[in-house]
Formats: structure tokens, C-alpha cells, sequence
């Protein structure tokens, strides 16, 4: 009876430590990135995410898998406006050769997956479309809550960048013209004021021109969480210029898929560049 006692006690013991390690090792690992970004922008650096579309993708994936491993990017996104291959399968063959952070770039709650290391929540803030302000969202709350995953919520702000875009496409939204910064930072102070913690101004993959460089100067001296810029940044040059006016992330995509070699200029660029 004594001895039964003693191996339930140890049972509960080892149950209550397990469950107790569970949830610090995943209490840490759940606010990992969001962490990561602010301690980076205190410490005056600035951060580059390489944007892989799984449909586009890389001609060869394991070969540029190869090319970020040598000139590793802060992060990688996953994801796109409109997909047909599987976002897991990209996500797994990324993470099986590097353990550079892996974040969701969802163009829709079907491609949500918990293989990721966070994923940014997107609300089309410069749209007026329900669907990508909530709908998809309440779709996909449940999933994502039950997986764990990372959530960063974000304020998605469309820019125009000189021509049609898909996202702009398929989410039936304007972009906002890109010589009006006063509506780009009325947008951005009211995603900030609900609770997005991140800002993302986007001119749209192949987009003709990036962010206007005053409107990136713009947002990023009236708000108070970490900025990110994509969208028609194909050049060192163009980097630079984002960084300089504000972006504390750039996003680049569109130009790696045909010029991968590009990815060492552009880690150097965002190396050298700091906050001060």
C-alpha cells in the first residue's frame, strides 16, 4: 500500500514537472521572434527576411537553401497571395538544411500550417475588405491557437507600386498612392492604436517601384513598432534607401527567384546598416 503511494506520488511528480516544462519550453519558444526583432532594433541593427513562394519558389530550392546558409537572412516567409503547391512541404524542406527562423506569410487561412516558427497575422488595414480585415481570420483563429504558433499580429498596408499586384488582385483592395503619406501613417497609427504589433508597408511582388522613401520616413516617426518593407527592392540601392528612411525589416522576393547570387550584396547591405 506504502509502496503503491510512493509510485503514485512519483507519477504526479513527474506528470506536474513535465507538464511544467512543456509549458515554459513553450512559453519561451511562443514569443521567440517578436523578442528577437525588438532586441535587434535596441541594439541599432537592422534585420532582412527572404520571401519564397512556394509556387514561384527558387528553380532549385535545395540550392538556394545552400545560398542562404552561406548569407543568412534573419528570416524566411512562406506563403503568397495565391498558392497550389504545399506550404508545409516548403516549410519542412527549409527547416530539414537550415535553422534560420521559418515565418508564415499567409495569403489565406488554407495555407496556415504549424511547421512554422511564427507567422505574421495579416489585417489588410488599407483595405476595406471584411474578408481580409477578419473573416479569414475567425476561419483560422482555432488552428492557430491550438498549434502554438507564434502570432504576430500585423498591420498590412498595400502601397502602389506602378502596377496591379495579385494581393491586390485577390484581396479586391486599392493600394494607397504612393504620393499620399498622410493616409499610409493615418493607417499605420490606427493598426498600431488596435493592437497590431508589427507594420508592413507592401508595393507588391514585382511591384515597379518600392515604398516611396518619405512615406517609409513618414510611418516609422509616428508609430512605435518595428516597420517592415517589401515590394520592388531589386537593388542594394533600394535596400539601403528603405532602411535608411526607417524599414527596420526589408522583405525581398520577387528578384532572388531569378537573380539568387543577389543575397550576398543584399545580407552585406543590411548588415552594415544600423538604427543610429
Amino acid at each position: 500500500m506504502i509502496n503503491d503511494r510512493v509510485i503514485s506520488d512519483k507519477k504526479q511528480l513527474f506528470t506536474h514537472s513535465f507538464i511544467t516544462n512543456h509549458f515554459i519550453t513553450n512559453h519561451y519558444y511562443k514569443y521567440m521572434i517578436y523578442k528577437k526583432i525588438q532586441q535587434k532594433i535596441a541594439e541599432g541593427k537592422k534585420m532582412l527576411a527572404v520571401l519564397i513562394d512556394p509556387d514561384k519558389g527558387i528553380s532549385s530550392l535545395p540550392d538556394f537553401i545552400q545560398q542562404i546558409k552561406a548569407f543568412p537572412p534573419d528570416f524566411i516567409l512562406v506563403g503568397g497571395s495565391l498558392i497550389f503547391k504545399s506550404v508545409e512541404k516548403t516549410i519542412e524542406a527549409i527547416k530539414k538544411e537550415c535553422s534560420i527562423p521559418v515565418i508564415l506569410f499567409l495569403g489565406n487561412a488554407l495555407q496556415f500550417t504549424d511547421k512554422a516558427d511564427a507567422m505574421l497575422y495579416l489585417f489588410l488595414i488599407s483595405g476595406r475588405n471584411p474578408e481580409f480585415l477578419i473573416g479569414q481570420h475567425v476561419t483560422s483563429s482555432y488552428a492557430i491557437k491550438k498549434s502554438g504558433v507564434e502570432n504576430l499580429s500585423t498591420g498590412y498596408i498595400l502601397i502602389d507600386g506602378g502596377k496591379p499586384t495579385s494581393v491586390e488582385y485577390m484581396s479586391n483592395t486599392m493600394p494607397i498612392p504612393p504620393d499620399k503619406p498622410e493616409i499610409a501613417v493615418a493607417t499605420a497609427i490606427a493598426g498600431e492604436l488596435i493592437g497590431n504589433k508589427l507594420i508592413y508597408l507592401e508595393a507588391g511582388s514585382g511591384a515597379l517601384h518600392p515604398v516611396p522613401a518619405n512615406m517609409i520616413a513618414a510611418v516609422k516617426e509616428n508609430t512605435d513598432v518595428p516597420l517592415i518593407v517589401g515590394g520592388g527592392l531589386r537593388t542594394a540601392s533600394d535596400i539601403q534607401n528603405a532602411l535608411q528612411a526607417g524599414a527596420d525589416i526589408v522583405v525581398v522576393g520577387n528578384i532572388l527567384e531569378k537573380n539568387p547570387e543577389l543575397l550576398e550584396e543584399f545580407a552585406k547591405v543590411c548588415k552594415s546598416a544600423t538604427n543610429f
